[in-house]
C-alpha cells in the first residue's frame, strides 16, 4: 500500500483490515476493524478527514476525498463503496451500498439501509431517506425496507470473506 502523511496526519488502520498493495492512503484517514481497501482505491485525507467504520469495504478504483473547509467523508459500519465510485465529502450511514461508478457529492447524507445504484449521482447537500436511488441526478425508486437493509449489509459481509483470500 502507498501511505503518506499530510500536515502531520497519518493514516491509521484497524486490526484485521486488508489494504491492497496499490491502494493509496494519505493524510487524516482512519479505517476501522475488519475492513478492506481494494486495488487502486484512493483515500485522500489531505483536505478533510476520512473515517471508515468497522466491516466496511472500499472497492477497486474507488475514490474518497473531501473539500477544504466544506466537507469530510464518513462511512458507517457494513458499508460497501463499489468499484470506481466516488464519495466526495459525504456522510454514509450503516448498512449502505454505493454502487459501481456512483458519485456522492459534498455534504450529502445517505442514511442507514440505503442503496445508491451503479452510475447514480447524489448531488451536493442532498439529504436522502432510506431506500434505493438511481439516475442522474439520483431519484428514489424504491422505499426503504428491512430487505434493502439486509441486502446492503450482506454485500459488505461478503467482503469480510473475500479479503481473507487476498491476505
Amino acid at each position: 500500500m502507498i501511505t503518506k502523511g499530510i500536515k502531520g496526519e497519518k493514516p491509521t488502520i484497524g486490526e484485521n483490515t486488508f489494504v491492497a498493495e496499490n491502494a493509496t492512503l494519505t493524510g487524516d484517514v482512519t479505517i476501522g476493524k475488519n475492513c478492506s481497501i481494494w486495488y487502486g482505491a484512493v483515500l485522500r485525507g489531505d483536505v478533510g478527514a476520512i473515517r471508515i467504520g468497522d466491516n466496511s469495504n472500499v472497492q477497486d478504483g474507488a475514490v474518497l476525498h473531501g473539500t477544504l473547509g466544506v466537507s469530510e467523508t464518513v462511512l458507517g459500519e457494513y458499508v460497501s463503496i463499489g468499484h470506481n465510485a466516488v464519495v466526495h465529502g459525504a456522510r454514509i450511514g450503516n448498512d449502505v451500498l454505493i454502487g459501481m461508478g456512483a458519485v456522492v457529492m459534498d455534504n450529502a447524507v445517505v442514511p442507514d439501509g440505503t442503496v445508491v445504484a451503479a452510475g447514480a449521482v447524489i448531488l451536493a447537500n442532498s439529504v436522502l431517506e432510506p431506500g434505493i436511488y438511481a439516475g442522474v441526478p439520483a431519484k428514489k425508486v424504491k422505499e426503504g425496507s428491512e430487505k434493502i437493509t439486509k441486502m446492503a449489509h450482506d454485500n459488505a459481509a461478503g467482503y469480510l470473506e473475500y479479503k481473507e483470500w487476498h491476505k
